[in-house]
C-alpha cells in the first residue's frame, strides 16, 4: 500500500528523501542489522511494528498488512508512521536493552526538546484520558499493549521488536490535574534521536484515538 501524501504536505520531502537512500540499500545488510527477515521472492521485510506484522516491500517502499483484523492500521495510514519506519530500516539495529527505563529528560538532547514532547505527548495522554481511565485501559489492551503497575493505568507498547515504551496515568480530582509520565526502554538513545521519541509517541497516541 503506498501512502498518498497531497503535494504541500510537510513529510512528503523527508518521506521522498529516506526513499531515494533506502533503494541504495543491501537488503540482506539491512535484515542482519535490522533483524527483521527478509524475502527474496517476495521481494520484502516482515516488520513488526506496534504489535503487528506488516510487509514491507523493496526496493520500492510498500506497506501490506499479513493479516486483515479489522483493527486500525497505523502503518499504512500514518505518514509519521512510515518515516519510522523507513528510517529504521536505514539507519536503525537492533540493539537489546538492560529492563532499565528512561524518562525523556534523560535521553540525550532530551532536555533541549522537553517542552515540545511535554506538550506533544505528555499533556495530550493525560488530558485525553485522565478522566476516562476504563477507556484508556480499553484501547491499550484493544492494540495489544501489556499491562503495568504504575500510576492509576499503565501499559507498556512495543515499538519495534526489544523497544518498548510505558504509558503511566493518573487521573485527576477537584484539587489536581490529570498527570502522565512516559518512559522509553533504555535502548532507544542507541538508535533513536529525541525528536524521534516525540514522533514514535504522537504515532501511538494517534492510533489510540483511531481505534
Amino acid at each position: 500500500m503506498d501512502f498518498p501524501y497531497e503535494k504541500d504536505n510537510k513529510e512528503r520531502v523527508p518521506f521522498e528523501h529516506y526513499k531515494e537512500e533506502y533503494v541504495k540499500k543491501d537488503p540482506q545488510e539491512i535484515s542482519v542489522r535490522t533483524g527483521f527477515p527478509y524475502s527474496e521472492e517476495r521481494r520484502c521485510f516482515t516488520v513488526r511494528f506496534l504489535g503487528k506484522d506488516y510487509e514491507v516491500g523493496f526496493p520500492e517502499f510498500t506497506v501490506r498488512r499479513t493479516q486483515e483484523d479489522g483493527d486500525y492500521c497505523p502503518l499504512c495510514s500514518m505518514a509519521a508512521a512510515q518515516i519510522l519506519v523507513i528510517r529504521f530500516l536505514i539507519e536503525g539495529c537492533r540493539v537489546p536493552g538492560t529492563g532499565k527505563f528512561l524518562t525523556y529528560r534523560e535521553v540525550p538532547w532530551g532536555e533541549v526538546y522537553y517542552r515540545q514532547f511535554n506538550g506533544r505527548c505528555m499533556m495530550r495522554l493525560a488530558f485525553s484520558y485522565g478522566s476516562r481511565i476504563d477507556a484508556f485501559c480499553s484501547v491499550c489492551e484493544k492494540l495489544g499493549a501489556s499491562e503495568i503497575k504504575a500510576g492509576d493505568a499503565g501499559y507498556e507498547f512495543e515499538l519495534f521488536d526489544g523497544f518498548f515504551i510505558r504509558f503511566q496515568l493518573w487521573g485527576g480530582d477537584e484539587e489536581f490535574p490529570p498527570s502522565s509520565q512516559i518512559l522509553f526502554s533504555d535502548n532507544f538513545p542507541a538508535v533513536f534521536h529525541a525528536e524521534d521519541l516525540v514522533v514514535a509517541c504522537d504515532v501511538i497516541l494517534g492510533t489510540l484515538k483511531q481505534m
